[in-house]
């Protein structure tokens, strides 16, 4: 048990030395701006929200948006209504010494960044079911989004990783999900 606190407590501190890493050496005055647009296109999910549906308009791409869309409110409800309050992580700009927040606080937990989780639910499974020229620059995106979480100093790298990996599952639960309805309808269509 004491090694796994041990384990704990320097995965803690390798994650505010991170994030205090890139406070000192990646900031600067003309990517601040930047990186608190790009994290503000992740709020709320608008921008996966957005995308989503406007996929669902050409019949070429009308599955990837079907699939986003799913995959959003997959990673939405496994995030906050499901990991944020069991894990109750604090915020890193409460508990690193040092840390400087560059945009209002956030109020709810830390773990996972539901920033991340949305875009890597929406992008996964765009980057699977799109074409390169769409899946690529919104897979870029949704990296983009994750890392302005660190760069302002809301969430730990750890947050995002789980973010990333907890998104990723979200997107492949609602290729299962459709994958399975498809199959059931096309038996129940050979009745």
């Amino acid at each position: 048990m004491e090694v796994l606190q041990q384990f704990f407590t320097g995965l803690m501190n390798a994650d505010g030395n991170l994030l205090l890493l890139i406070q000192e050496h990646v900031r600067n005055p003309w990517l601040t701006p930047i990186m608190k647009f790009i994290t503000s296109l992740g709020n709320k999910g608008i921008i996966w929200i957005i995308i989503g549906v406007i996929l669902l308009f050409p019949k070429k791409t009308r599955r990837a948006g079907i699939l986003s869309l799913l995959a959003l409110l997959s990673a939405h409800l496994l995030c906050n209504c499901l990991l944020k309050d069991y894990v109750a992580r604090v915020r890193p700009f409460d508990v690193v010494p040092g840390l400087v927040c560059l945009i209002q606080r956030p109020t709810d937990w830390s773990f996972p960044s539901g920033h991340t989780i949305t875009a890597f639910a929406s992008a996964t499974v765009i980057l699977r079911s799109c074409k390169k020229p769409i899946g690529v620059p919104v897979m870029i995106l949704a990296c983009l989004i994750a890392f302005s979480r660190l760069y302002v100093g809301v969430h730990y790298p750890t947050d995002v990783l789980g973010g990333a990996v907890v998104g990723a599952f979200a997107a492949w639960g609602a290729v299962r999900i459709v994958k399975h309805g498809l199959v059931r309808k096309a038996k129940k269509a050979e009745k």
